[in-house]
């Protein structure tokens, strides 16, 4: 269990640490929307590849809690991955922050309303991160069950939660990770910290959807 928890960790840490830094580093004036999408998404299958092997990649609380919810974890490692995945989600926001021009001021923190980036109402974003994170569970579930593509797992992951930042950068900044609000928030604090709660409730709901989709094998292909 210790190294899956060092895996989650670290492979946090660097989603957190490119994806955001994507943002924060580049910026819509320079990656533009599609290129912080792709560092989000790159990241997953990077790690996926590295840290896979030991702990499954999931340096995300929903898809740990979908994972459970599905009948695939036990709740004693589910909260042991929790435990690992925001620490690194904290580790790699500090990090960018002690890189980033701005400092902690901007590390890509996701928000509604005067916190999104596209201006989005709270039952946008509230929407949105529900069906985003049960469909990134949906892929995810899938694409490791027993009959599912391992090989290919990592590039489909990527390739899904590349997909869910273009259509939704806009809307809340995309979220579908706990951690990967929780770090960035925390260190932000104001109105990132006060709104930290959707991105932390909807994604576990979306989880579950997801999750319960394949507990009751309604998309577990047939033995």
């Amino acid at each position: 269990m210790i190294r899956k928890f060092a895996a989650e960790l670290i492979g946090t840490a660097v989603l957190v640490l490119f994806g955001c830094g994507a943002a924060v580093l580049g910026g819509f004036n320079i990656v533009g929307q599609l290129g912080i999408a792709l560092a989000f998404g790159f990241a997953i299958v990077a790690m996926a590849y590295g840290i896979g092997p030991v702990s499954g990649c999931h340096v995300n609380p929903a898809v740990s809690f979908g994972a459970f919810v599905a009948g695939r974890m036990s709740a004693k490692d589910m909260l042991v991955y929790w435990v690992a995945q925001f620490i690194g989600a904290l580790l790699g926001a500090f990090i960018l922050g002690m890189i980033a021009k701005t400092g902690f001021a901007q590390l890509g923190q996701n928000g509604f309303e005067a916190g999104s980036p596209g201006g989005y109402s709270l039952q946008a974003g509230m929407i949105f991160e529900i069906v985003a994170t049960a469909i990134f569970l949906i892929v995810i579930l899938g694409v490791t069950g027993r009959k599912g593509h391992g090989a290919f797992a990592g590039l489909a992951i990527g390739i899904a939660l590349a997909v869910i930042h273009i259509v939704g950068i806009q809307v809340t900044g995309v979220s579908v990770n706990p951690a990967r609000s929780f770090g960035p928030a925390v260190l932000v604090g104001g109105q990132a910290l006060s709104q930290l709660w959707l991105f932390i409730v909807a994604p576990l709901i979306g989880a579950a959807i997801g999750g319960v989709l394949f507990r009751l094998n309604l998309l577990e292909p047939e033995a």
